[in-house]
């Protein structure tokens, strides 16, 4: 470890690997480091042994720098706390250290977390600084299938957000046809004015309204199933006053076809007449 280099943490965290508390910093050059006092202490090595032993060697050494850590109280062996001065190794560095680490030499109970350090270690700490991943058991899957009362609640927002989702798709498909159904009936209506109408046939104004009245009835409709509702009720108009189209609604059939959409209309959702 250099004496020149000093590694200047922008992150800190406490890494839970099976039940040890690792150390572990992000330093300004953006990699992740991992005091090797807590490597040791979690796998029951000497830490001057492995200090050595990294020095000697030319990779790790070279990523094997002094680092200002906060550190909290040990009354177990009376090491104060506060911003202390450590021996971090880059966690990518971490599969070699443990390598050479010799497993005869290591008591029998240790073996069993040695091999899972080697396996799994390095990945843990590296994803602890990139996605939050603070330890390795158990699984948020396995947190979610449980019963617990913030599962419950977990599983409940997530399905009114889907359904929230859905609605938002179903009003914007509801929305689009409005406007393409709008741009068709002005054509519509362009060709027969072009046409004239006798004047036994309801006015521009009352033909307007009676439209109008249509359409609200149909977006209601459509809201309601999802399905494009006018042309049934064009169709349902036409069939009641034996008509083809709603200006040929005969004047003194205004109020009637009025009062029967107005009916229709408070029947989907009780709103005021038109």
């Amino acid at each position: 470890m250099s004496d020149e280099i000093t590694l200047t943490p922008v992150e800190q965290k406490t890494v839970n690997f099976y039940g040890d508390d690792l150390l572990a910093i992000r330093a300004e050059d953006g990699q992740v480091y991992v005091s090797l006092r807590h490597l040791c202490e979690a796998l029951g090595l000497a830490r001057q042994g492995q200090v050595r032993r990294i020095r000697d060697h030319k990779i790790l050494s070279e990523g094997y720098q002094g680092g200002n850590v906060l550190l909290p109280p040990s009354p177990e062996d009376g090491r104060g706390g506060g911003v202390q001065r450590v021996g971090m190794l880059r966690v990518d560095l971490v599969p070699l250290w443990l390598s050479g680490v010799r497993v005869r030499a290591t008591k029998e109970e240790i073996r069993p977390k040695l091999e899972r350090f080697q396996a799994e270690a390095a990945k843990v700490l590296w994803e602890a600084f990139q996605e939050g991943r603070l330890t390795v058991d158990p699984s948020f899957s396995e947190l979610l299938e449980s019963d617990s009362p913030a599962a419950q609640a977990y599983r409940l927002a997530r399905a009114m957000m889907e359904l929230a989702r859905n609605q938002l798709l179903l009003e914007a498909r509801l929305d689009t046809f409005d406007d393409r159904f709008l741009e068709h009936e002005q054509r519509l209506e362009g060709i027969e004015a072009a046409l004239g109408a006798p004047d036994r046939f309801v006015t521009p104004d009352q033909a307007s309204q009676i439209s109008q009245a249509v359409k609200t009835v149909a977006m209601k409709l459509s809201k309601q199933s999802g399905r494009n509702e006018y042309g049934g009720v064009y169709g349902e108009l036409y069939r009641k006053f034996g008509i083809t189209s709603y200006k040929q609604l005969p004047a003194a059939k205004f109020d009637e076809a009025m009062g029967w959409l107005n009916e229709w209309r408070e029947s989907v959702e009780g709103e005021v007449p038109f």
